[in-house]
């Protein structure tokens, strides 16, 4: 089983042994502000098979390089004006970037599941000291097996691959609860590949541009989360759920009692105060509980698209689509 290490109470013990690790080529589950991810050498090809490995993910899905710098990122990747005025006002923070790679790059093609872009991100908190400790980017998907929900705990991933692991490095809850929002400017436009932990809504004030949304689910693979079936649970999902059916689990939104409730099997709400932040930040964490409760389906009452609403309905529709 993997060793954990409490970030908050041995912060500099963390960092060396997980440095150790990953010079090793193995990967760490590292805490980030959107959820925990598992995280190899983006330089080393041995380091990042086993990251498909460990999740049992199709190595067609590209991996996002988290990085501690910009410094770290143009030795990548190259930066259009409009991309880097994005990275100089949301990094750190949850903003990927799908860039052109730099031919005098050095992370290697599996990471970027041969395009010639690589998604990139600056995270905040613990894991960019990691990062700048290491001195090379780390290519780092969520740390589950693939397309199953995503941890937000340092609990969930020894639950899902802490018998496959030798360290996880536990900072607490995730703060944010979703994966990071992905972005590809195109020709000037700005493409959405996938909603998550920074609004759309910002995006727009800052550039004065529009953000076009996919055209449709199953389009070509440009970056993670664009899997039509993702952040699966084991239960059926139900989407949209004015009442409850016998024996379901329930996850509501806003306070709002549901009709058959008191013959559910769980009951819990996103945020009963009809916040879309903490409702993120719970969403994961929830369907886990929910998933564990034994019941054959979840459902989910409606909740707004509006700014994080729309990230939090992106999880919700693919966890629901059809499994293969």
């Amino acid at each position: 089983m993997a060793e954990i290490i409490d970030t908050r109470i041995e912060p500099d013990r963390a960092i060396e042994k997980a440095c150790a690790v990953l010079s090793g080529g193995e990967p760490v589950a590292i805490p980030t502000e959107t959820v925990y991810g598992l995280a190899a050498d983006a330089t080393n090809a041995d380091a990042i098979s086993r990251i498909y490995e460990m999740k049992g993910r199709p190595r067609f899905n590209p991996l996002i390089c988290h990085v501690s710098d910009m410094a770290m990122a143009e030795a990548h990747v190259t930066f259009d004006p409009i991309s880097r005025r994005l990275a100089e006002a949301f990094w750190p923070g949850p903003l990927t970037l799908i860039l052109p790679q730099r031919s005098e790059g050095t992370v290697h093609a599996l990471a970027s599941a041969g395009l010639n872009t690589l998604g990139i991100r600056m995270p905040e908190g613990f894991s960019r000291r990691v990062i700048a400790r290491f001195g090379q980017p780390l290519a780092a998907p969520s740390a589950n097996t693939s397309g199953k929900i995503s941890p937000t705990s340092a609990a969930h991933v020894e639950a899902d691959l802490g018998a496959k692991l030798k360290l996880i490095l536990d900072a607490g809850p995730a703060e944010i609860g979703l994966e990071s929002t992905i972005l590809k400017v195109e020709d000037g436009r700005l493409r959405l590949l996938r909603p998550g932990g920074l609004d759309a809504a910002e995006i727009e004030a800052l550039t004065g541009l529009p953000v076009e949304r996919p055209e449709a689910a199953g389009a070509t693979i440009e970056a993670p989360g664009m899997l039509a079936s993702h952040y699966a649970p084991g239960a059926a999902v139900r989407l949209n759920a004015t009442d409850v059916h016998t024996g379901e689990a329930l996850i509501r939104f806003g306070g709002k009692a549901l009709p058959g409730e008191n013959a559910a099997a769980l009951v819990l709400d996103l945020s009963p105060s009809g916040d879309l932040r903490e409702a993120a930040a719970n969403l994961f964490d929830y369907m886990k509980k929910a998933d564990a409760s034994g019941a054959r389906t979840i459902a989910f009452s409606p909740v707004p698209s509006e700014g994080l609403g729309e990230a939090i309905l992106d999880r919700m529709e693919r966890a629901a689509a059809p499994r293969n």
